[in-house]
């Protein structure tokens, strides 16, 4: 029993100093970039021995790889809480990009250069897509949920696509060292872009509704003339 209890806490210590790792590593990251976060600077950083961090991840590749599976299973636990409606699942995400487009921005380019030229991180892109798929299972599920309550016309597809780009180019602008400074006052833009991605299906039943307006009124007019 004392040998568990021993075990147990070891592995509970070493959890602790893996997020601690985790946290330091993200936040060097995205203040000095990817060529300034080096594991020598994130070792000095901890107080702990450059080898240390090898018991953790192989590589600064992987750890790059492992903080994006970290920040994808946070989005993954935000969306798990079922008693939140559409709306707030969706500030939630975009507030969890746009707060630190940084972050976004970055872990998009280290994601999509690593899936291109990384090696041996098969297994971790594998664990990545997993997270996704089962993120997306939930979305999905949510979107079609409020679309048909709300009598949109707008498909899943191009809602949940339209949302991704909205928040992908707010999050590059906020990021952008030379458009911020005409930005004004940042949490008010936040807002702004969650109103947009709201309004777009309501714009799209609207637009359908004119439509089908606009389709009686030549169909009466042609009748009529004939």
């Amino acid at each position: 029993m004392k040998n568990l209890d021993q075990q147990m806490e070891r592995q509970a210590q070493f959890k602790a100093r893996e997020e601690l790792i985790f946290s330091t590593a993200e936040n060097l990251l995205l203040e000095y970039g990817e060529s300034g976060m080096t594991l020598d600077t994130l070792a000095a950083d901890l107080d702990i021995a450059k080898g240390t961090l090898y018991k953790h991840f192989q590589s600064k590749d992987e750890l790059y790889m492992l903080l994006i599976i970290r920040n994808e299973q946070m989005l993954l636990d935000m969306i798990q809480n079922t008693e939140k409606e559409f709306p707030e699942h969706l500030a939630f995400f975009m507030l969890h990009q746009l707060h630190h487009p940084e972050r976004t921005v970055l872990y998009h380019q280290i994601e999509e250069r690593l899936a291109n030229t990384g090696q041996g991180l098969q297994n971790l892109f594998q664990e990545l897509y997993q997270i996704r798929k089962r993120h997306l299972r939930i979305i999905i599920r949510l979107t079609e949920h409020y679309l048909k309550y709300i009598q949109s016309s707008m498909s899943v597809r191009d809602y949940l696509a339209s949302i991704w780009s909205i928040t992908q180019g707010a999050a590059a602008i906020l990021n952008s060292t030379y458009y911020q400074r005409y930005l004004g006052e940042r949490d008010s833009l936040r807002v702004s872009y969650i109103e947009q991605a709201l309004a777009l299906p309501k714009h799209a039943r609207e637009e359908a509704f004119d439509e089908q307006e606009a389709a009686k009124a030549v169909q009466d007019a042609n009748s009529q003339n004939s």
